[in-house]
């Protein structure tokens, strides 16, 4: 077998969120700077594992005081915890080319399990004769499992802002060298 590691190419990747705002509408946001890396043992993904690390600060929702409000203590707090962590703990097969990642999520050193669901989009060379994966994956979240409970109570009913966070993630990864793995 072969061990075979890819790193997110970042330029060519998104993490990106939706959660509800006033109970009718939507803002939607991403990271822009984090890394990561998948490791394949062989073509079985399920014996593959996934770590993303995302800069907490690099949240961008197009509007700089939402974003310095979600940088704050009342949600992120990253000058205390700058990063979002994902390691998977198992993949699993749920269809042609659909997989569910099992992981340990970690926002404000609060850790819980969550699944993503994906799909493998392809496996191609580019035209500099690097090999790429490319994959897209989503799940929810309520953000108060991880401690982000500010919110605002709204006079017409509701909250101003929705607990349930809607994850999607669109990937591309290059290939590292390989290294054979002893029998």
């Amino acid at each position: 077998m072969t061990i075979q590691t890819w790193q997110l190419d970042t330029t060519h990747s998104t993490v990106g969120f939706m959660v509800r705002h006033m109970v009718v509408a939507k803002v939607h946001g991403r990271f822009t700077r984090f890394e990561g890396k998948v490791v394949l043992d062989g073509d079985d993904l399920t014996r593959g594992s996934v770590e993303v690390k995302l800069e907490a600060a690099s949240i961008d929702t197009g509007v700089e005081q939402r974003d310095n409000h979600l940088r704050s203590p009342d949600f992120f707090d990253v000058g205390a915890f700058p990063k979002l962590i994902f390691r998977s703990r198992r993949v699993t097969a749920a269809g042609k080319n659909r997989y569910h990642v099992t992981g340990d999520l970690t926002i404000r050193d609060v850790t819980r399990e969550v699944v993503l669901d994906a799909e493998l989009l392809g496996r191609v060379k580019d035209p500099w004769g690097n090999e790429r994966l490319a994959f897209q994956a989503s799940t929810s979240i309520d953000r108060k499992d991880f401690g982000l409970v500010w919110n605002q109570a709204l006079e017409t009913g509701g909250l101003l802002v929705g607990e349930r966070v809607d994850i999607s993630i669109d990937v591309q990864a290059v290939a590292a060298p390989s290294v054979e793995k002893a029998a």
